[in-house]
């Protein structure tokens, strides 16, 4: 048995290092959160017990430079490392360099990260667990490589960065003559983000949903899922409105998905929490396995909401080798959740980023509301990170009412000096196909065309 969590340090920023320092604050475990110079004055900063700055606003050199988080946990003394979601949440490296240090890392082991981490081996290792796959290929070095695989597979196909994730390295191809402009755009997004140019090609499906299933495994072998999210409204396969549970879904399909994420999580003994996103083809009622996302979702407060388990906290417990705590069969998911990302950018203008400093931040509230962000009035957006100030996530006893809760509390969301998302998520709200649950991933491109 591992000694109790006792210091931990936050290698993140923005909402989700906040949301750890609270978690934390209320199971006795004291916080250093690694900050850039940039972040120093944040609203996490603040919170946590004690701040280090990890070097300046560029991410490559403060929230990605391994070394300077690994010196700051140990030079105070950390005996773990969260990382949150986005920058090295997801690398191998990072949770390698924590073992080697001493330090338990909040999340699954190296090799479970390396393992889902390259899409190519992840197809592999679902398959072996009896996943359906889309009709796909293995790893393509050319245009011409593409082509004969698109020979097999047939139009519409989707190329994919094999070691890609958050939507980049992706392009939908539906006809010959755009594969080899679209191959090489897609392998230069994946070198770009990834360091790593490698592309698959798979089916593309044009009534497709984004369905995820959160799991939670001790690394002993115990794993339990806490139902299912969807994720279908999406920008350039970025999330913009997530719910839980999925709706829509017959109880065959939703037993269907639970099961097989559960499956590929025990077939590793996974540790700690994950997510199992599923494409599922609307129209021939079925799925198929996309990805394994080794960390916690941004998403995670709706699962939350309607299970009442903390996954932070959850976290926190598997990394100190704590039972799980929670039982399969006496899970109940109560109600419906609905998060909308409000994030600094203008739908205008093609959804450009819009950094500035917030003059005014007046918050929604009410019964079910809740707001998960750092921002507060006289913040400055800075332009360096992800354009994200915050997740507004409403709980209400069914679907329509979460959709009426939500409408009324965007509608009360006042922020001024930055531009944001807000007036675009009403309307997504107010379609009269998102309202009756007919969502998919073409939908935010209705509204834009529109």
């Amino acid at each position: 048995m591992a000694a109790p969590l006792r210091r931990l340090l936050v290698a993140n920023r923005g909402e989700i290092a906040l949301r750890i320092i609270r978690s934390c604050r209320r199971l006795g475990i004291e916080t250093v959160l690694a900050s850039s110079s940039v972040d120093r004055d944040s609203l996490p900063a603040r919170r946590a017990d004690r701040t280090v700055c990890i070097g300046p606003g560029e991410a490559a050199r403060s929230y990605l430079h391994i070394p300077s988080l690994i010196a700051a946990a140990t030079g105070t003394g950390c005996d773990a490392v969260h990382p949150g979601y986005g920058f090295l949440a997801e690398s191998e490296a990072f949770a390698q360099a924590c073992e080697d240090a001493g330090l338990r890392f909040v999340g699954p082991t190296p090799t479970q990260i390396a393992a889902m981490g390259n899409k190519l081996r992840a197809r592999e290792l679902a398959q072996q667990c009896g996943l359906p796959l889309l009709p796909g290929s293995a790893r393509v070095d050319s245009p011409e490589d593409a082509s004969a695989a698109v020979a097999q597979i047939g139009f519409p196909v989707m190329l994919k960065a094999a070691a890609g994730g958050g939507g980049r390295g992706m392009k939908i191809v539906s006809e010959p003559s755009a594969l080899a402009a679209s191959f090489v755009a897609a392998a230069g997004e994946a070198r770009a983000a990834f360091g790593d140019p490698s592309l698959y090609v798979e089916r593309y499906v044009e009534n497709a949903r984004h369905v995820e299933v959160q799991v939670l495994g001790d690394g002993q072998g115990q794993v339990v899922q806490l139902g299912e999210r969807d994720c279908s409204v999406q920008r350039r396969h970025q999330k913009l409105v997530e719910e839980a549970p999925a709706p829509g879904l017959s109880p065959t399909l939703r037993d269907q998905l639970r099961a097989a994420a559960v499956r590929l999580a025990a077939s590793m003994s996974y540790r700690g929490a994950g997510t199992v996103e599923f494409l599922v083809d609307a129209d021939r009622e079925a799925f198929y396995f996309l990805e394994m996302n080794t960390r916690i979702q941004v998403e995670h407060p709706v699962t939350e909401m309607v299970t009442g388990i903390d996954l932070v906290a959850a976290q926190l417990g598997v990394a100190a080798h704590e039972p799980l705590g929670v039982e399969q069969g006496a899970l109940r998911l109560e109600g419906h959740a609905i998060e909308c990302r409000i994030n600094a950018e203008d739908p205008a203008q093609g959804f450009r980023p819009s950094p500035g400093l917030i003059t005014r931040w007046d918050v929604p509230g009410g019964p079910g509301v809740r707001l998960d962000s750092h921002c507060e009035s006289g913040y400055r957006v800075p332009p360096h990170y992800d354009s994200l100030l915050g997740k507004l996530i409403v709980h209400a006893p069914t679907r329509e009412a979460a959709v009426a809760g939500m409408r009324a509390a965007l509608a009360e969301f006042g922020i001024e000096g930055v531009r944001t998302t807000l007036p675009f998520l009403d309307r997504v709200l107010a379609d009269a196909d998102f309202a009756a649950g007919r969502v998919n991933t073409r939908l935010v491109d209705r509204l834009l065309a529109a």
